[in-house]
């Protein structure tokens, strides 16, 4: 991908780019003092939701193009930049016909490459800032999918938002993190700008300012945080959003630290990590021998490959040890079940000789 700076004019290059505003546009009132209270505090985009695709009928979808005017309204008073989530292309020529300055495809719009590719070429020609937030599910290919459909088509103001993912186990998050998903996306694409959504990923306000610094502390480059001027009585997602008041505190606590390259400090530390990451694939490999030995055996007695006792064993002994070691559990049954898909699958390749 072909990328540029989706910095727009005037807006400060540090860390973090901000875009902040209410899940919806409910009235001229709200969007205008939300608006006036956040340009007081420096804040240089506003964003507000338009239409909303919600999940079940009967809920607050949007007020659709009357609400353009009012972002309208927002540059004129108080010389923001306005952005605004888009899902068809009618959206879009509605969103430029009223001057919306950067655009963002949301979750549920970023698992369909129709839908996308629809967007995309509405797009065409439009020198205007595009991000992406991350599919519902926790799949990075159709991310990446979504990324190139508007690049392919000639668009360079690039970016992602993640706002973590759907689970049917909620537990603390409304949406899973997964940090290590956009992690990823970073590695392959270095100079891709990504955005923290806090609101969706914690669903509550005072999990915020604890995501917004853990963004932060992962390299994010901005954050993007639902602010209304009365959330309580906010018409959609009232429990995730917080005051501007409340967004200059959170702000004003993060700690931005230093995105640079490694210091001479820090090299015998990561020459240790390395030396022990090397000695932990030997360890693997090791491991994986033996497995093959085990395979070895099973096949010549006509046992299957999973034993499931077995299985239930490890498990079980090496979470509870991981845990007296100071890690965490969840951690260890992920390492522990990926080690043993590949030994299964090295046993069967084995048993099928």
């Amino acid at each position: 991908m072909k990328l540029e700076s989706i910095l727009l004019p005037g807006v400060d290059a540090n860390r973090p780019f901000l875009i902040a505003g209410p899940c919806s546009a409910e009235t001229e009132e709200q969007v205008m003092t939300t608006a006036k209270a956040l340009a007081e505090n420096g804040v240089k985009i506003m964003r507000a939701g338009i239409w909303k695709p919600r999940t079940k009928p009967g809920g607050f979808e949007g007020i659709g193009s009357e609400g353009l005017a009012w972002l309208k309204k927002v540059k004129q008073e108080t010389g923001m930049y306005v952005s605004t989530e888009v899902a068809t292309q009618k959206h879009v020529y509605e969103a430029l016909k009223y001057g919306v300055d950067l655009l963002w495809i949301g979750a549920r719009t970023t698992a369909n490459p129709f839908a996308v590719q629809e967007i995309a070429e509405a797009l065409q020609g439009v020198d205007i800032p595009v991000l992406v937030k991350n599919p519902v599910n926790p799949d990075l290919e159709l991310w990446i999918g979504a990324l190139e459909r508007l690049s392919n088509v000639g668009l360079t103001k690039i970016g992602a938002i993640h706002r973590g993912f759907s689970s049917y186990d909620k537990k603390i998050y409304r949406n899973l993190p997964q940090w290590h998903i956009p992690i990823e996306l970073k590695r392959r694409y270095p100079d891709l700008p990504i955005i923290c959504d806090p609101s969706h990923i914690g669903g509550k306000r005072d999990l915020i300012q604890p995501l917004c610094q853990q963004a932060m502390d992962l390299a994010f480059d901005g954050l993007i945080i639902e602010t209304h001027c009365n959330p309580e009585a906010a018409w959609s997602d009232a429990s995730q959003q917080v005051t501007p008041a409340r967004l200059k505190e959170i702000l004003a606590s993060l700690v931005i630290r230093d995105k640079g390259q490694s210091t001479e400090d820090l090299s015998d530390l990561r020459r240790q990590i390395d030396e022990l990451d090397n000695q932990l694939l030997e360890l693997l490999a090791k491991r994986m021998r033996v497995s093959k030995e085990i395979a070895t055996f099973k096949k010549e007695h006509s046992l299957t490959v999973v034993q499931t006792g077995r299985y239930d064993e490890i498990m079980n002994t090496r979470v509870a040890q991981a845990a007296e070691m100071g890690m965490d559990k969840d951690f260890m049954r992920v390492v522990l079940e990926a080690i043993h898909e590949e030994s299964v699958r090295q046993q069967v390749e084995i048993l099928n000789k």
